[in-house]
């Protein structure tokens, strides 16, 4: 009895002992992502992106500090596209799940409140679902963006378009009342004036609203060469369909979100040809990349993962994982927040999202924004023009 005790103890704490290593052998990262709600769409993308970040690091054997490798786990919370909800949720990462290695969510307003709950536990947040300048405007230390910021958003487009025939010389912008829409609407009007364009409306809407059939005739009467749109999936989409009931026909239709999405031709069918949209990255851009190896060859896994290729929002995700693990690999622990932090501080490698280093808030540098079009149901990369598959089509033709 005596020997059958002993042997049942030493089993028991071999079995917690193997359990203690197995757990050791883990990194955990928390997400408080859009998985249902208004940017449910580019929420499930990134989400996408950490997931085959995830698996693509975990076939490897795990992230590897020093001699040992570590399997990746990232635990998920939806915060239901509530920048509120975000907030608590990443709170609960941190303080009930104890994890300090956060990547970020999507869309400014719940990088903007998880971001300063981050700040105030120690953790670290990468991310590559937002690009609101106000998010760095606040001295923090412990956020590091890759998304080129709101107000360059449109300037890439705005510059393609100048020097077209027949010229361009009057922009309206009609924009989300939310942040990251704003400051995009913001720095569109700068880049027109910079530009030599005329803006002849500029007007926000309420967020998520479903019609906008007023502004699409105020915007009419002032018969602007471009319409800028600055919102989110389901905006473009209301703003497409009423420019085509009411006739609105500018020489060329642009979106700062839309155009990227998959299902931005599915939802719009014909009507989604020759609109232009802003992207953080494209499938044609010719980088390498640590852990995919290139970015061509993280398009090839994502498309066989999910059955699509991926946009912008994808990459951003997967490029954001990326880069928090190569900082944990170069400061040799996961645990030492200041150590990574230092890493991420000093950052400069070139990754599928492009050459990437932070500025002293965080803030990615040097970054360009692609442009793309629509042209027979398909993205085209059509700027800049050593990374473009087609030339741009302009003047748009009118509705059909």
């Amino acid at each position: 009895m005596k020997r059958l005790s002993f042997m049942m103890g030493v089993f028991l704490l071999s079995f917690f002992l193997i359990s203690v290593s197995f757990a050791a052998d883990v990194i955990k990262f928390g997400a408080a992502i859009s998985l249902t709600g208004k940017l449910a769409k580019e929420g499930n993308l990134v989400k996408n992106g950490y997931e085959l970040w995830k698996e693509t690091v975990n076939k490897k054997g795990g992230i590897k500090i020093g001699n040992r490798y570590y399997k990746v786990e990232i635990k998920y919370y939806d915060d239901e596209s509530d920048p509120n909800r975000a907030a608590k949720l990443v709170e609960k990462l941190i303080t009930e799940d104890g994890i300090k290695l956060i990547l970020g969510p999507y869309g400014s307003e719940s990088v903007f409140s998880t971001s300063a709950i981050t700040e105030k536990y120690g953790a670290l947040m990468v991310q590559g679902g937002a690009g609101a300048d106000k998010l760095y405007t606040r001295g923090f230390k412990n956020l590091f963006g890759i998304y080129t910021v709101a107000t360059e958003y449109m300037d890439d487009t705005l510059k393609m378009l100048r020097n077209k025939t027949p010229k361009p010389n009057t922009v309206a912008i009609v924009y989300s009342n939310d942040l990251f829409s704003t400051q995009v609407a913001q720095g569109a009007r700068a880049s027109a004036q910079k530009y030599g364009y005329k803006v002849v409306y500029y007007k926000d809407y309420p967020k998520g609203t479903q019609d906008l059939s007023t502004v699409i005739v105020e915007i009419k009467a002032k018969n602007p060469d471009i319409l800028i749109g600055c919102g989110h999936f389901q905006d473009t989409v209301v703003i497409v369909k009423q420019s085509k009931d009411y006739k609105l026909n500018p020489k060329a239709i642009a979106f700062s979100v839309g155009p990227t999405l998959p299902d931005f031709v599915t939802a719009l069918k014909g009507d989604a040809e020759y609109i232009f949209g802003s992207a953080q990255w494209t499938p044609t851009l010719k980088y390498k990349d640590p852990v995919f190896g290139s970015n061509e060859n993280f398009v090839k896994a994502f498309k066989a993962k999910f059955g699509v290729e991926p946009n912008y929002h994808a990459a951003g995700g997967a490029a954001a994982a990326v880069i928090f693990q190569r900082a944990i690999e170069k400061a040799g622990t996961f645990t030492d927040i200041n150590k990574i932090r230092q890493a991420l501080a000093s950052f400069n490698e070139e990754t599928l999202f492009g050459k990437i280093r932070f500025d002293a808030t965080g803030k990615v540098v040097d970054k360009g924004m692609p442009v793309i079009q629509i042209q027979r149901g398909q993205q085209k990369t059509v700027y800049p023009e050593n990374a473009a598959e087609a030339k741009p089509v302009y003047p748009k033709p009118a509705w059909r």
